[in-house]
């Protein structure tokens, strides 16, 4: 396989983990089983984005759509993430690793929110790495807010709807410290947004993997990066200017 170029690493990498029921159908296990065994993904992937020097991971964990899934369902993949925060946060500590969370995280219970506050809380000076975890998340639900946010401010003399520019907009989304995903990975062969970052999304490049969630690993990764790396990216400009003005990078 092609070495990466630790040279031209994107320093966002957001990933939709898709596939972990179909996984599940595939291996005739239930779909709890497929998320359960998608968990251990989570964590491969996190460590392979660490070491390899990626400085945002945003893994789309729970969308605000799951909340229509069965209870059985819901309530298992929120035992996951207690799970995770329960066995991870010393292994984020070691390892220098910030974790965030973007999305309504009030729909969360109450215990759950706060070992997630918690987590956060501890591990907020941590500089390798900033791990997000989109939770109760909707790119539609985040722009509306953002919008809400705008407004109020307006009302109350704080900005001018003059002054409303996209990067002050950029600052009243669930990403405002956090910069647009370079790279978003799909997995299981789905070709779609999601709801997730629209916004952030514009200019991003998107890779999509066939294969499932639960069975994704660091070489899938990889691949992945190597792929980001043979594309050009030009924001709208021609080869020409990006070579004219030295930021050319394919």
């Amino acid at each position: 396989m092609k070495k990466i170029d630790h040279g031209k690493l994107p320093q966002h990498i957001a990933i939709i983990m898709d596939g972990n029921g179909r996984w599940a159908e595939k291996h005739a296990f239930g779909r709890i089983t497929g998320h359960r065994r998608g968990a251990n993904s989570v964590k491969a992937v996190v460590k392979a984005c660490r070491e390899i020097g990626i400085k945002y991971l945003t893994l789309y964990a729970f969308s605000v759509e799951n909340w229509l899934r069965p209870r059985e369902e819901v309530d298992a993949l929120m035992g996951l993430l207690d799970k995770y925060l329960r066995s991870e946060l010393d292994e984020m500590l070691r390892n220098g690793i910030r974790l965030v969370a973007i999305g309504d995280i009030g729909s969360l219970s109450g215990p759950l929110r706060n070992m997630l506050e918690e987590a956060m809380e501890k591990t907020a000076h941590n500089e390798g790495m900033v791990l997000n975890l989109a939770l109760s998340y909707g790119g539609r639900d985040e722009i509306v807010a953002a919008v809400k946010g705008i407004l109020k401010d307006c009302q109350i003399g704080k900005i001018t709807p003059q002054a409303l520019t996209k990067e002050l907009f950029s600052t009243y989304l669930y990403t405002a410290d956090i910069p647009d995903p370079d790279l978003l990975i799909r997995t299981s062969g789905e070709y779609r947004l999601s709801n997730f970052l629209l916004w952030q999304s514009a200019y991003t490049e998107f890779y999509f993997s066939d294969v499932l969630w639960p069975d994704f690993r660091r070489r899938h990764l990889i691949e992945a990066i190597i792929e980001f790396q043979r594309r050009e990216r030009r924001f709208g400009l021609t080869s020409n200017q990006l070579r004219r003005d030295g930021t050319y990078t394919g």
